[in-house]
């Protein structure tokens, strides 16, 4: 069961390195996309060489914005022609580690008879907040003077926007394990469909909604599990999940997701401490 870890990083070479040892297993390969606005070299010194690719078409990323679904399609393209025979490949951040040992984690996998995990809602009747996403134009993917004036002068004279190609929307979070064929079907879709990347590429956080909507309006729908495999702490209000802490350990400890997200070693390094001592048995 050979996995590929596709991991989107921009900061904190250091516990990038951490996350790859945690997950190292003879037959876990691990492609690295490093936002273009970062220093490269800064991850190439610290990082291990072996079964570790940096993906070489590198993006700006945005936070809301297309890039990062492109930063996504450039690794799933890397892996896809890496020549290594992938079976899985599990979409992390750099923030993220994992709550079961490498040889639990490639068992699982191997167990799961070609399906694919990510978390998927109806927009329409099961996640409507994300409605005006697809609806409503929005300019997050580019930059230029007084973007957000035009955008709302677009949103107030053109007609409401509509999926292309019949596509029913669904989705919610961005992280997902998904088979090498679900992650080709994805790339060889956008490839001959070059009118729905358009599309999202005016939606906001698209990243949370096209790989999702891609799947479930194909054959591959009947292997979509509604599980993204990771334990996200959220508060309510707030964008971005909380950062866990030492207290979250027996929540972390107690749940069967095989990842978590999100840590911050420079301020708690405890917790990765003892989910290394606890679970995966570094010392």
């Amino acid at each position: 069961m050979k996995i590929a870890h596709l991991i989107l990083a921009h900061a904190q070479p250091a516990q990038l390195g951490r996350l790859i040892k945690a997950l190292a297993h003879e037959q876990a390969y691990f492609f690295i996309h490093i936002d273009q606005k970062s220093q490269l070299s800064d991850f190439e010194n610290v990082l291990p060489k072996e079964h570790v690719y940096f993906i070489e078409k590198r993006e700006k990323v945005a936070w809301g914005a297309y890039s990062i679904v492109q930063a996504t399609l450039n690794g799933l393209d890397a892996i896809a022609s890496s020549g290594l025979h992938i079976d899985y490949i599990n979409l992390l951040s750099g923030s993220d580690y994992p709550l079961k040992r490498a040889d639990e984690i490639h068992a699982f996998f191997e167990s799961q008879q070609g399906k694919s995990f990510m978390e998927f809602q109806l927009v329409s009747t099961e996640w409507t907040e994300a409605i005006s996403r697809l609806t409503e134009y929005h300019l997050t993917n580019y930059s230029f003077p007084g973007k957000y004036f035009v955008q709302k002068w677009m949103n107030k004279l053109l007609p409401a926007r509509q999926l292309p190609d019949n596509l029913v929307a669904v989705g919610r979070s961005q992280w997902m394990s998904l088979t090498m064929n679900a992650a080709k079907h994805i790339l060889n879709y956008l490839h001959a469909h070059p009118n729905v990347a358009f599309y999202f590429k005016h939606t906001w956080a698209p990243d949370e909604i096209i790989f999702q909507t891609i799947l479930y309006n194909s054959h591959f729908r009947d292997k979509m599990v509604n599980n993204n495999l990771r334990y996200i702490q959220w508060q309510e209000g707030k964008a971005s999940p909380e950062t866990l802490k030492e207290q979250d350990l027996e929540r972390l400890l107690g749940t069967k997701a095989l990842f978590a997200r999100k840590f911050d070693m420079h301020t708690n390094p405890e917790i990765l401490d003892l989910l290394d001592k606890k679970i995966l048995s570094f010392t």
